[in-house]
């Protein structure tokens, strides 16, 4: 039996908004009335991850779920 490979969800526009928050409420952050980009600065920090969306030119990270909104290209 074959597994079929799983497809990670990326997030643009509104959608992306709505998970942010979303997942800035269940991190116990509050990010009302916070810029998208700073948002998600938070949310990656406190999850341990380097500050970049937005930042950054070039990125490896492939799996990461702000990357259709980041701007960065992907190696």
């Amino acid at each position: 039996m074959v597994k079929k490979s799983q497809k990670s969800t990326f997030l643009k526009g509104s959608s992306l908004s709505a998970y942010a928050r979303k997942k800035a409420t269940a991190l116990g952050l509050e990010g009302k009335g916070m810029k998208m980009a700073d948002l998600v600065w938070m949310i990656q920090e406190n999850e341990g991850h380097g500050i970049c969306f937005k930042k950054e030119k070039t990125c490896s990270q492939t799996e990461c779920c702000w990357q259709l909104s980041c701007g960065a290209k992907m190696t």
